[in-house]
């Protein structure tokens, strides 16, 4: 459902494969979708997009939500680079984490997004890190007092995504459709040429 073992495509004796851009709206790796070229790092975009679903309770792409809401990815990164963070955290999230964990994962779930598939970690990595996350223990004082403070840094206000970046080439059209679920497609040239990816850049620099 989020793409993963695509990656499989790609023979042993190579690094990555050239194919015709498929998968699901919302967890497409944009490098592949731009390029076509799948590589190892594709499935560890999508593992983000996971992460982050798991973090906020939202859903990656959400059609009935206005367009600016709809990109879970990019909502992300610049709830990070705006210092909210904890604002769209999910509540149950927070209580069970302390501060150093929340951060720690958000910054993986950052690295996953990166544009460049070279520059995010290896599965390997993500596992490694999560597993060490997993295992972190502290005083129970201290983790009282990260809670308090997460707690504190949650808004009472109705969280809202508040931008999104839809997710397609920079230059020209690709035809086709593209699958999101069971049921629903989405024109690639209507709902996907506003990548630009420049700006995707920037936020993954700057948060």
């Amino acid at each position: 459902m989020a793409d993963f073992g695509a990656s499989r495509l790609v023979p042993l004796d190579q690094t990555q494969v050239t194919t015709l851009v498929q998968g699901t709206l919302g967890y497409l790796d944009p490098e592949y979708f731009q390029t076509g070229q799948l590589n190892e790092k594709s499935d560890v975009y999508s593992f983000g997009v996971v992460l982050a679903e798991l973090l906020t309770g939202k859903k990656p792409i959400c059609p009935e939500r206005s367009q600016e809401e709809r990109n879970l990815a990019t909502y992300f990164l610049v709830s990070m680079k705006e210092n909210r963070l904890y604002q769209i955290l999910e509540p149950r999230v927070v209580k069970e984490g302390t501060l150093e964990q929340l951060q720690a994962i958000a910054e993986l779930v950052k690295r996953c997004f990166y544009l460049r598939s070279e520059e995010r970690p290896a599965m390997k990595e993500v596992v490694v890190e999560l597993e060490s996350l997993r295992k972190y223990r502290k005083d129970p004082w201290v983790n009282q007092q990260s809670h308090e403070e997460s707690e504190s840094l949650l808004s009472d206000e109705a969280r809202t995504d508040i931008y999104a970046l839809s997710i397609g080439p920079s230059t020209g059209d690709i035809s086709g459709q593209y699958g999101f679920g069971s049921s629903t497609t989405f024109p690639l040239t209507q709902k996907l040429k506003k990548f630009d990816e420049r700006l995707w850049e920037d936020l993954v620099a700057n948060s």
